[in-house]
């Protein structure tokens, strides 16, 4: 399923930190791509990497890592635990992230506040690290990508706007369609994916092997709705004038005027 639109009602003021938060990924990327043969050296520098990060010690100076790299991990090396999650590793990678969060981020950075939105971002990127380490801890794989931290996005969207509608694409074999769904069914359906797949994919993470970073996504998400849950007695109420909850027909959210 891939949202493309959704009608939680009006923003107060322009989502700059979500932009600005799409702004610097996409440059990030760009300056990877840019750089060639030597991308996969500047994620490996840049990245998560597990057994690192429980140890203390810099992914460049692992057993096995060539004395050579052009790139060095920050000091200390838990830095990476913020430098990862502007950090992609393919086009669809960001492109599905980016997405994500310029549709679900805005409404959320509206209700929490930039400085804090900002914050709540970091912490649940951070936690979402700590938790696929803590499933594997002695992983060399890097592990990067905003997914985390937009897991927990998602997680307080689905809190404060949980019967807004959404328009989604599902993709049936090779034929899909589009759809409005609330926010609640479409988002819960993708961390039950994230958790049933993490679950499977426990085996490959024993083995070492690469992949998604399923926990990751779980723990941003448990994080995101804790913290929202916490804090939403004293977050801003929804903009007046908001429009009704879904059920609405598409048509008619088409003509209104939609921040």
């Amino acid at each position: 399923m891939i949202p493309i639109k959704d009608y939680p009602g009006p923003r107060r003021r322009l989502p700059w930190v979500t932009w600005g938060l799409i702004a610097v990924n996409i440059a990030v990327f760009l300056y990877q791509v840019s750089l060639g043969p030597d991308a996969q050296a500047f994620m490996f520098a840049y990245g998560v990497v597990p057994v690192a990060i429980t140890h203390g010690i810099p992914q460049t100076s692992l057993s096995g890592v060539p004395a050579n790299l052009p790139f060095h991990t920050p000091h200390p090396v838990y830095l990476t635990l913020i430098t990862a999650m502007f950090l992609h590793g393919g086009w669809l990678h960001i492109g599905g992230n980016m997405l994500f969060l310029y549709i679900f981020g805005d409404n959320v950075e509206d209700r929490m506040g930039p400085l804090p939105y900002l914050l709540f971002y970091l912490f649940c990127g951070i936690i979402a690290s700590l938790a696929q380490i803590f499933v594997n801890p002695n992983s060399t794989i890097p592990s990067l990508g905003a997914s985390g931290a937009i897991a927990g996005v998602l997680a307080s969207y689905l809190v404060l706007f949980p019967m807004a509608g959404v328009r989604t694409v599902i993709f049936i074999f090779i034929f899909f369609t589009v759809v409005t769904l609330p926010a609640f069914i479409l988002i819960g359906v993708w961390f039950v994916f994230q958790l049933f797949d993490g679950v499977a994919a426990l085996g490959a993470a024993q083995q070492n092997m690469g992949g998604v970073a399923y926990f990751a996504h779980v723990g941003g998400f448990v994080t995101g709705l804790v913290i929202t849950f916490l804090l939403r007695p004293i977050l801003r109420p929804p903009a007046p004038m908001s429009y009704p909850y879904f059920p609405r027909h598409p048509d008619a959210m088409d003509r209104q005027q939609w921040w």
